[in-house]
Formats: structure tokens, C-alpha cells, sequence
């Protein structure tokens, strides 16, 4: 029963080509693709979307921002950090000379100024210098007014746990949600999906209340890679913007940073007349640029004025540290080993240039299109291919996936998953090949075994047939040993099946001391048939010739109407039938529709006996049969044939024809009867030169040498 199932199971499978197979796994990856989220193969589509920015790196049409970087050679001339908050309070102050529109500090200044005047008063024991140190003002207090005069943006850094040093309570501008609802402020906006932190790490109160705005440093970190960062987080139940957008905010001089979010949640981050569209969370994908280094000046070179007077001029600048070992380097999407700060750099730029990258939610569907349509198409005609054709096809339609990706990347920024589109379509590619090369090895195997068995039975039906031919041929008198010791005439015969078995025959027997019967004849049809109902007919003549004292007519008619009752196929026979008498030569001929016999004279000359004929054996049973004699003279010969020998063809599609024959039969006029036959034979096969026979060849000489050649 298991079986069974089975077979019709493959049965269905073949009959459908692995459609069926094929369907089913297309509808179930189609469903995973369907799925929201980073898919069923993040990590696939990452590379391919990381590959996208290495090969189709964004251009720079714009340079808004600058970084002012700590590094080696500032540490090298002012000190290790942290450096006393009057130095940085100078550079600051170096900065808002060439008027940038904002100001971002990349840089979290959460204890006091271990440096300030009151902190190295209240390590000194009580007197007068103690007490002169306490009148002076505070570091801190100089850099929150030098932080008025000038667009700061204070950073702040999220943690996950608490943290000596951390706390939810922040200074934030404003922050307005628009739902369908209407418009809320964060703080009382309903809980947004975006990325959330218990508390974060902030700079002195002193200096919050002195910046302009404060923004969230940190970014989204997939295996220690930068791909994405926020637009808004939220720090205990308060959104803050990030330093991006924040500084965006300052330097457009908004009110506050706009966000819409519907109930599948953040849609864009908007800021003035710029809208940047987000992934729910309120991320968004970061368009890198090849590594820039114009993009940073060094704090150095700002301090002694090296910078020319306008180049922080109407920019964005952010401070930052990238000294080694100060610096939180992050490799990016493109692989590019750099500051953290740079990604903000990068977003506003991107930004200004309006070159978003972006992933609808419609786009899982747009790749389920796509894939549906690749798999539907393979699946319809990848069958009715050859492999030739359908691989390359195949073959196409992946490369046109990946080429739709780069375009689409490159051209509008958008981020299509054409690697894991492609794997699935791959995955009903190979259900397919495995299926039609199932289906061809299962195909082959059952044509081997055919083949076999064809084989097994052509050996078993050419042994039977070459049985039968045997007991054919053995049933044909031999004219060497039929006629022993007889002179007054020579009889030679000869039959050469077309195939294993014909349907000719001859025979030739003795009916008294002088009279000698032979016969030639036809049967119709080919094969096993035709061959039985020749020994059928040869043996009821025989029959009926030796057991009959009358003439030729009563042995003809007699075997007219025997063969007629014994004929369930219908076969006919055409035949010539004769009788000589060896005393005096006279020959009694009767044909029944068979071709004329032919008499060569002892001169060489042939001519053709036209006796008065009937219709063939089997067709009227009471038909009178006439006779015909001629008389022989000594010497003369009677040469019976059947059309095997005047119709066989060579290759060409030349016949023998009876002119070749009567030809060669008047030049072997004195030969003996064996040779004459052996003679013709040959001529035959000279003349079809390899060619398959198409008919039996026979052929009956019979030679009278007269009554005078007994006694001799």
C-alpha cells in the first residue's frame, strides 16, 4: 500500500515536471518574505546592502559640516585631556569668531573643572590665598557664558543600566509628535518605538542650562557596525532628538523638532522645511560617503588661527575628540574605520544633499512581487525548455534581480533586498532541476530496463526466428542427392530468404521412373506468416502430386481447393508448376499467376514460355487450371524464377531487371545447372552491391540432356 503511495505521488510530480514542488516551496518563501522585520536573512541582507555603499558610494555635493578634532598634535601642544575649561572655553570662543550657524560638542564634560579655582581652593588649608582663589570665577561658569553667546549643542550618550553618573533628568527643547489625533509634545506623547535608554550621561547642569539644545549621541550597532542611527530616542519617557537633528534645529533657528508617527509608528523627522523619512523606530539608514578628510580640522590649528577667516563660516561644526585612545572609532556600513562623530557629520550631509536612503514598509511586498513573478515565470517555462535555454534564462532573471537593486539604490535610494529575493528564487530553481533531473534519471532507468527487455525478446524472437529459417530451409529438397545415379537430366534450385524467413519455395521429386515434378512459387505477405503457409503449400502440392496419377491440371486444380480450406489468413500463392518426362523431353506446364518460365535453347538463345495462366493458388477455389506442353531437345534447359531476382535494387534504386538476366543467361548456355545458378546468384549480388534485399530470391534450372544420356 506504502508503495503504491508512493509511485502515485512521483507519478503526480512527473506528470506536473516538479511544478507542483515548486509551487509550494515559492508560496511558503513568499510568505517569509511577506514577514516585517530584517527578514528571514538579516545578515544576507545586510552585506548586500553594505555592498550597495561600498560599490555606489554617495557623492558629496555639499559641505556643511566641519569637525574640529582633538587630536594628537592638539594633546601634544595643550596637555592630555580633559583639558582645563578655560582652554576649551578659547577654542569655543576661536570658533564663533568665523560665525558658524552651529555648534555640536561631541564631548561629555559631566564632573567639574578639576582646575577651576574653587576645586584648588578647597584643597588648600585656610588663608589668604585659599581665600583670593574662592573670589575668582568658575571655569565652568566662564564656558557656560562663553556657551550663551554662541550656538552650543550639547551631546548626551544613552545607557542601558545605570551608571555613576547617569540620570533620566535631561534639559531637552522640544519635541512635538503629530498623530492623526493631533499634535502632542513628547513628553506627554504616547510611547513611540523608538530606541530607549532607563538613563544617560549629560554634561554639568551649569552648562545644559547655558546650551542651546542637546541631542543624543549614540547610533544603532549591528555586529559592531554602523548601518543605521536614530533621528529620536527616548530617555526614560522623554524624547530627545538626536545631535544631528538637533544641530539642525539651531542652525535653522527652529522651535522644535517635528516627528509624524501613525500606529505602525515613526514615519519622518522633520526640522524646519527639511522632512527625512524613518524606519519605525525612528532611524534611518546612513548614506556614507567615501572617507573625507577635509571634513576634519584640527583644534590646533583653529587655536593659532590657521584656518583661514570664513571657513567655519554658515557650517555645522562639532568638536570632537579623535585622539588615540580618546576616540570611539566605528567601522561603517562601507567598511571604513572612523570616529563616531563622523556618522553625524555624514547624516547631515546626506541630509542637505537630499540623498536619503530608504526602506518603505511597501518594499517587502515589492520583493514578493518580484519574487512571485521570477518563480512564476521559471516555473511555467523552465519545463517546456531544455536546460541550454532555461539555465541561461534562469541565469538572467538573478543577474536582472541585482541590477534592479543597484538601480534602484543608485537612483532613487531605495534599499532592495535582491540577495534574499534571489536565494529564493534560486531555491525554486534548483526544486525544479531536481525534479526534471529526477524525472530524467527515473525516465532513463525505465528506458534502460525497456531496452533490456526489447533486447531480451528480439534474442528470443531471432533465436525462434532462426529456428524456423532452419526448419525451412532443411524442408527444401537438395537437388544433389535427389536424383541419384539419373543422367537424362541436371536440376539445380536455390531460395535466399529476404529476412530470416520468406515466403518462396520450390520442390522437385520424382513421380514414377521417368516423370520428375518441380515447381516454383510466391506466397504473398513477409515474415513468420508467409513463411508457415509456404511449407503449407509445398507440402499439400507434394501431397497431392505423388499421391494422383492424373495430369498437371487435376494436380493443380486439386491443390487449388486444398490450400483454399486450409488459409484462415487469406494468403495467395503464385506459382508455376511443371512436369518432364525424361523419356522423350515433353514438358506440361500450368501457371497460376506467376512469372513466365524461360527456355534456353542449346544455342544460347532465351525466350520466354507464355503458357495459357489462371489466377494465384487461394483466390478461386474452382478455377480449371490449363496446360500447357512444349517439348525439349537435348541440351535445352527451363529456368524458373520469381521476382526476387528482376526486382532486386541496389542503393541507387536500379533494378536487376529481365534483360540483365537474359543476358547473363545466354552466355552460361553450355554450363551445368549448378553453375548456371551460382552464375546468376552472383550477377545478383554484384549488382545490389550491399544493399538490404527486399524480396526472397529463387531461382530452378532444370536441364534435359536427352534419353540417349542414360545410357552414357
Amino acid at each position: 500500500m506504502l508503495r503504491q503511495l508512493q509511485t502515485r505521488a512521483w507519478g503526480g510530480i512527473r506528470a506536473g515536471q516538479g511544478r507542483p514542488l515548486a509551487l509550494l516551496l515559492a508560496l511558503v518563501l513568499a510568505l517569509l518574505l511577506a514577514r516585517g522585520g530584517d527578514g528571514p536573512l538579516p545578515a544576507l541582507r545586510l552585506a548586500l546592502f553594505d555592498s550597495y555603499q561600498v560599490q555606489l558610494p554617495r557623492q558629496r555635493l555639499s559641505g556643511p559640516v566641519q569637525i574640529i578634532n582633538i587630536d594628537e598634535a592638539a594633546l601634544s601642544e595643550y596637555g592630555q585631556w580633559p583639558w582645563p575649561r578655560t582652554l576649551f572655553t578659547e577654542l569655543l570662543a576661536h570658533i564663533g569668531e568665523q560665525h558658524p550657524l552651529a555648534i555640536g560638542l561631541d564631548i561629555l564634560m559631566p564632573e567639574p573643572d578639576n582646575t577651576s579655582p574653587e576645586s584648588l581652593a578647597a584643597r588648600l588649608p585656610d588663608g589668604p590665598l585659599r581665600g583670593e582663589l574662592a573670589t575668582l570665577p568658575s571655569h565652568d561658569a566662564l564656558l557656560a557664558e562663553q556657551m550663551r553667546q554662541l550656538p552650543v549643542v550639547l551631546g548626551t550618550a544613552g545607557f542601558l543600566h545605570v551608571e555613576a553618573g547617569t540620570s533620566d533628568a535631561l534639559r531637552v527643547w522640544p519635541v512635538r509628535v503629530h498623530r492623526a489625533s493631533g499634535t502632542v509634545d513628547g513628553h506627554a506623547a504616547a510611547p513611540l518605538p523608538v530606541m530607549r535608554f532607563p538613563q544617560a550621561m549629560s554634561s554639568l547642569p551649569i552648562l545644559q542650562a547655558a546650551a542651546h539644545g542637546q541631542g543624543l549621541l549614540s547610533a544603532n550597532l549591528e555586529k559592531g557596525i554602523v548601518r543605521r542611527a536614530p533621528l529620536v530616542g527616548a530617555v526614560g519617557e522623554t524624547l530627545v532628538p538626536s545631535l544631528s537633528m538637533e544641530l539642525l534645529r539651531v542652525a535653522t533657528g527652529a522651535a522644535a523638532v517635528e516627528v509624524s508617527a501613525d500606529a505602525g509608528g515613526v514615519q519622518s523627522v522633520s526640522v524646519g522645511d527639511l522632512r527625512v523619512p524613518t524606519l519605525p523606530d525612528g532611524s534611518v539608514w546612513v548614506n556614507f560617503s567615501a572617507p573625507a578628510m577635509d571634513r576634519y580640522i584640527s583644534a590646533l590649528d583653529v587655536m593659532r588661527g590657521r584656518t583661514g577667516t570664513d571657513v567655519l563660516e554658515n557650517k555645522i561644526v562639532i568638536v570632537a575628540m579623535t585622539g588615540l585612545g580618546l576616540s570611539d572609532y566605528k567601522t561603517n556600513a562601507r567598511g571604513d574605520l572612523l570616529p563616531g562623530v563622523d556618522t553625524h557629520a555624514q547624516m547631515i550631509e546626506s541630509f542637505f544633499d537630499g540623498a536619503f536612503l530608504r526602506r518603505p514598509q511597501w518594499m517587502r511586498w515589492v520583493e514578493m512581487a518580484a519574487f512571485g513573478a521570477c518563480s512564476l515565470l521559471t516555473i511555467w517555462r523552465l519545463p517546456r525548455q531544455r536546460l541550454r535555454v532555461g539555465v541561461p534564462m534562469a541565469a538572467a532573471l538573478l543577474l536582472g534581480l541585482f541590477g534592479t537593486g543597484a538601480l534602484l539604490f543608485a537612483r532613487a535610494g531605495l534599499l532592495f533586498d535582491a540577495a534574499t529575493v534571489a536565494l529564493g528564487y534560486a531555491a525554486v530553481c534548483l526544486s525544479l532541476l531536481t525534479s526534471m533531473l529526477s524525472a530524467a534519471v527515473r525516465d532513463r532507468k525505465q528506458s534502460e530496463r525497456a531496452l533490456q527487455a526489447a533486447r531480451e525478446s528480439a534474442a528470443r524472437t531471432a533465436g525462434e526466428l532462426n529456428a524456423a529459417r532452419r526448419i525451412q530451409m532443411a524442408s527444401l529438397p537438395q537437388a544433389a542427392s535427389a536424383f541419384p545415379g539419373e543422367r537424362r537430366f541436371e536440376l539445380d534450385a536455390l531460395l535466399e530468404p529476404a529476412k530470416e524467413v520468406g515466403g518462396d519455395l520450390y520442390d522437385f521429386f520424382m513421380l514414377d521412373q521417368d516423370r520428375v515434378f518441380f515447381m516454383v512459387g510466391d506466397v504473398s505477405g513477409k515474415g513468420l506468416p508467409a513463411s508457415l503457409f509456404m511449407v503449407v503449400a509445398k507440402a499439400l502440392s507434394r501431397s497431392i502430386a505423388l499421391r494422383s496419377e492424373a495430369d498437371m491440371a487435376v494436380i493443380m486444380n486439386d491443390a487449388n481447393r486444398e490450400l483454399v480450406r486450409e488459409n484462415p489468413e487469406m494468403l495467395f500463392v503464385t506459382s508455376v508448376a511443371g512436369m518432364l518426362d525424361a523419356a522423350t523431353g515433353a514438358v506440361f506446364l500450368c501457371n497460376a499467376g506467376h512469372d513466365a518460365p524461360r527456355r534456353i535453347t542449346a544455342q544460347g538463345k532465351v525466350e520466354l514460355l507464355r503458357p495459357a495462366d489462371g489466377p494465384p493458388l487461394c483466390v478461386m477455389d474452382d478455377f480449371e487450371y490449363p496446360v500447357q506442353q512444349y517439348q525439349l531437345h537435348p541440351g535445352e534447359s527451363l529456368c524458373l524464377t520469381t521476382d526476387g531476382i528482376s526486382e532486386a535494387m541496389n542503393a541507387a534504386g536500379e533494378l536487376y531487371g529481365n534483360e540483365r538476366l537474359n543476358g547473363l543467361l545466354s552466355g552460361v548456355v553450355t554450363a551445368a545447372p549448378a553453375t548456371l545458378v551460382q552464375a546468376v546468384r552472383d550477377d545478383v549480388r554484384r549488382h545490389v552491391d550491399g544493399a538490404e534485399a527486399s524480396d526472397d530470391l529463387t531461382l530452378l534450372v532444370l536441364r534435359w540432356n536427352g534419353p540417349a544420356a542414360a545410357g552414357a
